[in-house]
């Protein structure tokens, strides 16, 4: 029996859960309904099942430590994680997915998932998965539907030769774009008609051949991008410039639309894309349509959503109806439920005023862990620092800022103009402008401290590296 490959979508912006969500940091990586991210959830989903090889991933350079860390966070080994060299949308990504496959195991099966929708039903999930694998076993492209529960024109539908009956797969006839209102309606009346999950089985050799007939255009730069991939830190680097002649387009504008052997099993579990913020509210309403996260009050409120993504920030909602509410400490949200949809405009707008809460996070994280602004004026910045355990920043120097380093817990070792200490809680540094100067935490747990810049210019690209271990060059902190 062939194996079972997830491969594991991380690209996106995700610009309707905004704030939380941004281009930065997209929605993948919150941990926006528990304590584990979507994107967490997503490569546990068939982790440990029989006969199912550990992950691949697919993402981009700017997300690659983000996707290693909360791996291990999980427990979970990736098999491989595919770098593209830009955005291509899914079409490209996939296709190199099945010939990375391809090249090791040809009749390999492929499971290819989005990582930020939310499937809370993992035995219904792992059974669906189980009776495609037959029909991917012979040949077939299957996708999976979700059985629809309201009139949705946010998703794209399937249209089944016949009304489902159970988990066994049907024939697709075709593929329905996003409808109006009165056409969802109608869709959902008739009942031959099922949500689109974006889910996507079939084995590598199929797949290839679904683009040679459908897409032939791919092969040729795709293909020399996965040949000409290079090793880099423990990912694997798709050549760039056969990747650049790969036109961008989704796999259901160029396969999935055109083929004539797909099949749908319907999935009978519970299903978000996770879209926009009404698909989270929907998600974790209780009593009175009331969802809530954070240090939140509600007072006489009904079927509202509010969100504080931070302990200093206490929310407070009166007489609110159908009212969303996302509080983060650098931006807030207040929308109508029903305007959900507008919400990327508004980060179009923030965007075309060069806004930075538009696409940047508060917290920027790095290959050694992160930092955040605590307050920022005129020739000084407040910085709490977080490094991971074993890890280290470069060998640097700046040339407009000295920096004061105040460790709150766990231990550092700083060297400074050659000169290497440990320092314990409670002890402080000075760094002056100019000096070379690295931070390592040589423990166990997570290393924090608070660093004072002081200097006329107090920008990221203020930084030159002399040694690291990540083989950055100049341009980002750390």
């Amino acid at each position: 029996m062939p194996t079972l490959h997830p491969i594991l979508l991380s690209g996106g912006s995700g610009t309707r859960l905004w704030p939380l969500s941004r281009k930065s940091f997209p929605k993948q990586f919150v941990p926006l309904l528990g304590e584990r991210t979507l994107f967490q959830v997503a490569a546990a989903r068939m982790h440990g099942a029989t006969g199912v090889a550990k992950p691949i991933v697919i993402t981009n350079s700017d997300f690659r430590f983000i996707v290693t860390e909360q791996l291990a966070a999980a427990g979970i080994d990736p098999g491989a994680v595919l770098i593209e060299p830009e955005a291509r949308n899914t079409g490209p990504a996939i296709l190199a997915a099945a010939q990375y496959l391809a090249a090791i195991e040809p009749d390999a099966l492929m499971l290819v998932m989005p990582t930020d929708h939310d499937i809370p039903d993992l035995a219904a999930f792992r059974a669906a998965v189980a009776a495609g694998v037959p029909r991917a076993e012979a040949g077939m492209i299957v996708t999976f539907g979700i059985r629809p529960d309201r009139p949705e024109t946010g998703y794209g539908w399937l249209e089944l030769a016949a009304s489902p009956q159970g988990a066994a797969p049907l024939p697709l006839i075709r593929f329905v774009e996003k409808p109006d209102l009165p056409r969802a309606d109608a869709m959902l009346k008739e009942g031959r008609y099922l949500w689109n999950a974006g889910i996507f089985l079939m084995s590598a050799e199929t797949l290839i051949a679904a683009f040679l007939a459908h897409a032939p255009d791919l092969i040729d730069p795709v293909g020399e991008a996965v040949g000409s991939a290079r090793p880099d830190l423990g990912f694997l680097r798709l050549a760039t410039e056969p990747w650049s002649k790969a036109r961008a387009v989704s796999v259901d504008y160029a396969v999935m639309e055109k083929a004539t052997n797909l099949e749908v099993v319907p999935f009978e579990g519970a299903w978000s894309d996770m879209g926009d913020w009404n698909a989270v509210w929907r998600d974790g309403a209780g009593e009175g349509g009331i969802a809530t996260r954070g240090p939140v009050t509600m007072i006489d409120c009904e079927d509202s959503l509010i969100r504080s993504e931070s302990e200093a920030l206490h929310v407070v909602g009166i007489g609110l109806r159908d009212v969303m509410v996302v509080a983060m400490p650098d931006a807030v949200l207040v929308a109508d439920r029903s305007r959900a949809q507008e919400v990327k405009d508004a980060v179009a707008l923030l965007k075309a005023k060069s806004t930075r809460q538009a696409e940047i996070f508060p917290r920027d994280h790095r290959p050694w862990g992160w930092f955040e602004t605590l307050v920022l004026g005129d020739r000084f910045q407040v910085k709490r620092i977080v490094v991971h355990p074993g890890a280290a920043l470069s060998l640097q120097s700046h040339v407009h800022r000295a920096e004061h380093w105040i460790v709150v817990s766990g231990t550092a070792r700083v060297t400074v103009e050659g000169e290497v200490k440990l320092m314990a809680e409670n002890e402080s540094v000075y760094v002056p402008l100019g000096a070379r100067h690295r931070l390592e935490n040589p423990g166990k747990v997570p290393m924090v401290l608070i660093e004072i810049q002081t200097g006329a210019y107090l920008g990221e690209d203020d930084i030159i590296r002399y040694e690291d271990i990540y083989s950055r060059g100049g341009g980002a902190k750390g």
